[in-house]
């Protein structure tokens, strides 16, 4: 097991091994005065995994409740929110309990922004049951529902209490979801690791867990302690995640989160290719790898439908989108686009 500490405008400890989820109650009986536990979890996870939390820490001695909801992107938004915030009132839950988020990236997401604001901020804990989640989302403290018009549009920077990485679960991972986590595993060999990419072309991901967990999450963990709030370098954490946001809001979330950041690396690079930031080599070992992780590389959709999306992105500031472009593996840069130029950012 490896155990990394964050500390950012709170502290906090990301423990990774296997097993860890029987351990469950031990590690939260280390919160004082903490009596109930709202586990947050959706219908795909949990069936697998709920009634084994949940009975875990009746034994050490919380009151417990779970607050389960549809599977999906679709579910993380304001009414599932505000169902998720009744209950937790209706449950008399205190400041001094906590929530428990038994999931993917969406749960997560839900889960911490209802800790943020009920009663105005309670403890909440990860659990991550996917590997995008356990590499990216679960690390960092951004939490965040859907509008209509675009993703993660109303949220709150909320450090969790804890978080837990059971890699053990991810044997029932469908394929599709470990290849979503993988595209995100890649992100960071290629914002900051030579080695670590070179690493990732000769090992797969799944036989090597733990040092790949441990490997971005420490990565995660330096631009979150220099820049917490995202207006810095934290941003190059969204390499691919402009094009692709857009292919995934284009799709109607029917594309997921991993495939569409896969195609937004694709994209990047290319254009970084055609204008001279990077060389052909690095273009090709991009799409290379991403395509040997079985992560699909061209743009389905046409140039025009996704700059409309990418209007509504939290990156675009005024009239300037911040892009997160590479220059070589290991090495990126933040260009700064018009908006009126936003189409020709998309290769």
């Amino acid at each position: 097991m490896e155990t990394i500490k964050i500390s950012a405008s709170s502290e906090y400890s990301v423990h990774i091994g296997n097993g860890l989820l029987k351990e469950m109650g031990e590690y939260l009986s280390a919160f004082a005065g903490m009596r109930s536990i709202c586990i947050v979890s959706d219908d795909n996870v949990y069936p697998l995994y709920g009634s084994r939390v949940e009975q875990d820490l009746q034994n050490a001695g919380f009151r417990v409740f779970k607050f389960v909801f549809e599977h999906g992107e679709k579910s993380k938004n304001l009414e599932t929110y505000s169902k998720l915030q009744e209950f937790l009132c209706n449950m008399k839950l205190t400041r001094s309990d906590a929530i428990v988020a038994l999931g993917g990236g969406v749960v997560g997401d839900l889960a911490g922004f209802a800790a943020a604001t009920y009663q105005r901020g309670i403890r909440y804990i990860q659990i991550p049951t996917t590997l995008l989640a356990a590499v990216d989302s679960s690390v960092g403290g951004k939490t965040a529902v859907d509008l209509s018009s675009g993703k993660n549009q109303v949220g709150a920077f909320y450090q969790p209490s804890l978080v837990l990485c059971d890699y053990s679960v991810f044997d029932t991972l469908p394929d599709e979801e470990y290849k979503c986590g993988c595209a995100e595993v890649i992100k960071y060999a290629v914002l900051g690791s030579r080695d670590f990419f070179d690493e990732l072309n000769r090992t797969p991901v799944k036989e090597q867990y733990e040092h790949v967990i441990s490997t971005c999450v420490k990565m995660k963990r330096d631009y979150v302690q220099e820049d917490e709030f995202d207006t810095g370098s934290r941003m190059f954490l969204n390499l691919g995640h402009t094009v692709g946001h857009a292919v995934e809001a284009r799709s109607g979330f029917s594309i997921l989160h991993g495939q569409a950041v896969a195609i937004g690396m694709a994209s990047v690079a290319r254009i970084a290719c055609s204008k001279g930031f990077c060389s052909e080599k690095t273009r090709s070992e991009i799409i290379g790898i991403l395509g040997k992780y079985g992560l699909a590389t061209t743009l389905p959709y046409p140039v025009a439908e996704l700059a409309g999306s990418i209007l509504t992105d939290k990156k675009v500031f005024g009239n300037t989108l911040r892009l997160i472009v590479p220059e070589e593996i290991g090495k990126c840069r933040i260009e700064r686009v018009d908006v009126s130029k936003i189409p020709e950012w998309i290769g």
